[in-house]
């Protein structure tokens, strides 16, 4: 690939005697969407972690647009527009729908929590917040407490949590789990949206392979902390071993 946002060179992680990470190079090209698949086990949710910052790698590093970013914490990270989503929902549900985007935000405004704690009226975050809702469908929504709309408008709160800072560059964990087939693909129809509006390169996590076809520009197979392969949508469908082992169509 000779344009990439991310490079990941040699990255290595154990937790004992286990090896989640197996020395993987990999390049995400901006502006489209990668998904990264596998069987459970597999290391995807662990590569995310290291790339991001929730975990410290062994050994490698990782380069966004050329700068080393291997061991920088995830606030740092936020600031040179790098966000994600998890697989396990990460928000406050007794905060509203609105509430939670706007925490999302402050860090974009300059502003802190305190600030938000006693805050009721800034018309420039007002607006954000609005425009970040409407992209994600949940305007008409706003004022509900988040732990008690429903699971599929949490993912899209998600979503918007993930996108609401601006990232160039935002990892999803299972943008869609736990959703019905029709919610998945108006998911994946988002993103897409998201993805060519607001110019943001967007690498995921997902077992659906339905949606993964249809989403995906470039798609990444993972087994056994290591890359088996990679390649459009087409070349991941017609790979003999990938149809074996993860999509279940052996022969």
């Amino acid at each position: 690939m000779d344009e990439t946002i991310l490079r990941v060179e040699g990255l290595r992680k154990s937790f004992g005697d286990f090896c989640a990470i197996n020395g993987i190079t990999l390049d995400i090209r901006p502006n489209m969407i990668t998904s990264v698949i596998g069987p459970n086990g597999a290391g995807k949710t662990t590569l995310i972690n290291l790339v991001t910052g929730s975990l410290r790698s062994d050994t490698g590093r990782v380069l966004f647009k050329g700068e080393d970013i291997t061991y920088l914490p995830i606030h740092k990270m936020m600031k040179r527009r790098i966000n994600r989503s998890f697989q396990i929902m990460n928000f406050f549900p007794r905060l509203s729908v609105f509430d939670n985007v706007e925490l999302s935000l402050l860090p974009v405004f300059g502003r802190s929590l305190s600030w938000f704690l006693r805050s009721n009226s800034y018309q420039d975050i007002i607006k954000a917040v609005e425009s970040v809702l409407e992209k994600v469908k949940l305007l008409d929504k706003k004022d509900l407490p988040a732990g008690q709309v429903s699971h599929g408008d949490q993912r899209l709160l998600e979503l918007g949590i993930a996108i609401a800072p601006r990232p160039e560059l935002c990892f999803l964990d299972e943008p869609s789990s736990g959703m019905g087939r029709s919610e998945s693909f108006k998911v994946a129809e988002l993103i897409k949206k998201l993805s060519a509006e607001d110019k943001i390169t967007f690498v995921i996590i997902e077992h659906d392979m339905d949606v993964v076809f249809s989403l995906s520009d470039w798609i990444v197979v993972m087994n056994k902390g290591e890359v088996l392969t990679e390649g459009e949508p087409e070349q991941i469908k017609g790979n003999k071993e990938v149809q074996e082992i993860y999509l279940g169509k052996g022969g």
